[in-house]
């Protein structure tokens, strides 16, 4: 069996990021060294110029133009599909910023313990730690979150999905998943497990996989040493977003755990989104509308969904 061409296929989707891709594509060098480097962009119909900028900044990339916005995994995908023979995939969003050293540490983490995906430890744009770490979803902690919040339950263990303990972040450890804006994952795991699953469209695809991957027998790695920032996207802000995240959520625990629990899972974040729709937010009214019309819930996620904001 001939060696892989590189060892790092850098794969980032792309979605009018022109404004944000040259940061990532900066610090790529720096952030892959010691290591042979393919870099593929997936775009997924932007209208601005993004998968130009990206072939001028780093000539010799692939660019794979989707056609039409396919979402987040789709591109992904193709992303993959379109690489060299690689050892790892290296999942990038492209308002990521690597540090010097992130990629060889987190694949060494994956050499060492076995590991199918390693994830570095994340700082936002404020120079702050990012709560990076997540425990599976729970009807429990899906619980917790709607009585205390995310952050508050998420000292306890079976009561929060988010690992909030800032201590939690300064060792190694092995979350249940991570988030999936930076992770690096084998071959081999992306060859047993297969692709992301392409029908969230947006949000969840990496719960999905973090989760499958664990349970096929390969954990993640949070590897502390691995430094990076994600400047963050505006979830939290846009009511489409918002929504297609927290459906997306109710999505995943009905598949895994079939319709009862979905039913409690569901009815749960219903009760979460009607609190805080009663504080005002716009993004959990658009939220708990999405959740309580069927047809909007049986439909396949998609542009429209995004756009939609109740």
């Amino acid at each position: 069996m001939s060696p892989p061409a590189v060892d790092v296929a850098v794969v980032v989707v792309t979605y009018n990021s022109a404004d944000v891709l040259p940061g990532l594509l900066d610090s790529l060098a720096d952030g892959l060294s010691g290591l042979s480097w393919h870099l593929v962009v997936a775009d997924n119909d932007s209208s601005d110029d993004v998968a130009s900028r990206a072939l001028d900044l780093v000539p010799g990339c692939t660019v794979v133009r989707m056609g039409r916005n396919a979402g987040y995994a789709a591109g992904l995908n193709a992303g993959v599909g379109a690489a060299p023979p690689h050892r790892a995939v290296l999942v990038l969003n492209p308002d990521v910023r690597l540090e010097p050293g992130c990629v060889a540490r987190l694949l060494d983490a994956l050499d060492r313990s076995g590991a199918g995906i390693a994830v570095p430890r994340l700082a936002d744009s404020g120079g702050h730690l990012h709560l990076s770490m997540r425990r599976e979803p729970t009807v429990l902690r899906a619980l917790g979150d709607a009585v205390m919040g995310a952050r508050r339950a998420g000292r306890w263990s079976r009561l929060g999905e988010l690992v909030t303990d800032p201590g939690a972040y300064d060792h190694p450890a092995t979350p249940d998943w991570a988030e999936g804006s930076t992770q690096l994952i084998s071959a081999r795991c992306w060859q047993t497990c297969g692709g992301w699953d392409e029908s969230f469209f947006l949000y969840s695809e990496e719960t999905e996989y973090g989760l499958r991957a664990r349970d096929a027998g390969y954990a993640t790695a949070y590897v502390p040493d691995a430094r990076a920032t994600h400047l963050q996207g505006d979830s939290t802000t846009s009511p489409g977003l918002w929504a297609l995240l927290v459906a997306n959520r109710v999505r995943l625990h009905r598949r895994r755990h079939g319709w009862l629990s979905g039913t409690v899972f569901w009815a749960v974040t219903v009760a979460r989104e009607a609190s805080r729709t009663a504080l005002g937010r716009a993004t959990s009214r658009a939220a708990l509308q999405m959740l309580t019309s069927p047809r909007r819930m049986r439909e396949s996620p998609g542009p429209h969904t995004v756009a939609w904001n109740g």
